[in-house]
């Protein structure tokens, strides 16, 4: 898995979003370090959507614009930790190696 779908499973790990709102999160969480773009992510969040990872649901916002608010499935909560999990094994192994000199 890469890592933006890390990424974005985790994200919506924390509840359920609309597109704009995950590039948002995605830009604050990472002090700008990550910068989806639209064209990145809605292919990623319909591939999830077919993998049955995640839902999707129109609903009218608080402004009265119709927003499409995805959220995550057992499935996808699962995937999300274990995706998580492997990063940090991942991560601890890359700074071990870093670390040993």
């Amino acid at each position: 898995m890469s890592n933006l779908c890390l990424l974005l499973l985790n994200l919506l790990s924390r509840g359920e979003m609309y597109g704009y709102e995950i590039l948002q999160a995605a830009a604050v969480r990472s002090a700008n370090a990550f910068e989806f773009k639209e064209g990145t992510l809605y292919p990623a969040l319909h591939q999830f959507e077919k993998k049955g990872l995640v839902r999707s649901q129109w609903r009218t916002g608080d402004n009265g614009r119709e927003r499409k608010y995805y959220s995550l499935t057992a499935k996808g909560r699962t995937a999300a930790q274990k995706y998580e999990r492997q990063w940090q094994h991942l991560a601890g192994v890359v700074n071990a190696v870093l670390g040993s000199k």
